[in-house]
């Protein structure tokens, strides 16, 4: 494996692989804001889904949730999406437009499962407003919204001004940054409101966006209803396992004083 002057890791085949993101609420706001998102939008740490003393220190509504799971309760999960037929690991899905509920992408850079989510969550439902025009992620999003999955996959791997922020953050954070070639056992998830009002769950490594569920117009993705639909589902699969992390993207409450 051979890294390039930027740090990103490039396989004997020519795949291109990333150094993962620390799941840090700092760091995917910084990220978030150098694509072009506005500062009135931030990452905050969930502490607990079912003490309410805690869910009250996230601003509501909640645009997103970015959730990691470790890889045993993902698989664990799957397992039982697959028998549900709620998709596999084989590619299906060919949504594109502007038609599609929530826009979806295929992960096709290693260990990029970080910067998928967050882009998941940037680019759905009520966070979307917050993009500047002309940004990074503008230009992006006008390229890759009339594609299809595989097509949409290549203006991600193809991106330079996206290799460069992802890689500007990349060792930032409170641990030490894992190298790109060390595996990496944990899954990003992210939970978002479609344009339907349906939660929609993205994962790059599916065949597509899990419809889990209808909401309520009142309801965000932290709402009781969303929580029972996505999140407890691997609560309930972990069997105990309790290895989770989860963050908030939430307006900023001072932005609006």
């Amino acid at each position: 494996m051979s890294r390039n002057e930027r740090g990103v890791y490039f396989f004997p085949d020519g795949k291109k692989q990333f150094v993962p993101l620390e799941n840090s609420p700092v760091v995917f706001t910084e990220l978030v804001h150098k694509l072009g998102v506005s500062s009135k939008l931030e990452f905050y740490d969930i502490y607990s889904i079912d003490e309410p003393d805690l869910l009250a220190l996230v601003p509501r509504p909640v645009h997103a949730i970015i959730f990691i799971a470790p890889a045993d309760v993902y698989r664990r999960l799957r397992a039982q999406d697959t028998a549900a037929g709620l998709g596999t690991k084989k590619l299906t899905y060919d949504g594109a437009g502007d038609q599609e509920p929530a826009i979806w992408f295929k992960q096709t850079i290693g260990h990029a499962c970080g910067l998928i989510a967050l882009l998941h969550s940037v680019c759905n439902g009520s966070a979307k407003q917050f993009i500047a025009q002309d940004s990074i992620l503008d230009e992006i999003l006008k390229e890759a919204t009339p594609l299809k999955p595989l097509p949409r996959a290549d203006v991600l791997y193809n991106s330079d001004a996206l290799e460069e922020a992802h890689m500007s953050v990349a060792f930032k954070g409170d641990s030490k940054a894992p190298l790109a070639a060390e595996p990496n056992g944990y899954h990003f998830i992210s939970f978002v409101k479609g344009k339907d009002g349906h939660l929609y769950e993205l994962e790059g490594g599916w065949n597509g966006p899990i419809d889990r569920a209808v909401l309520n117009e009142a309801d965000d993705v932290l709402s009781e209803k969303a929580l029972d639909a996505g999140i407890r589902k691997y609560v309930k699969a972990a069997e105990g396992n309790m290895e989770f992390s989860m963050i908030a993207l939430a307006t900023n409450p001072e932005s609006a004083v």
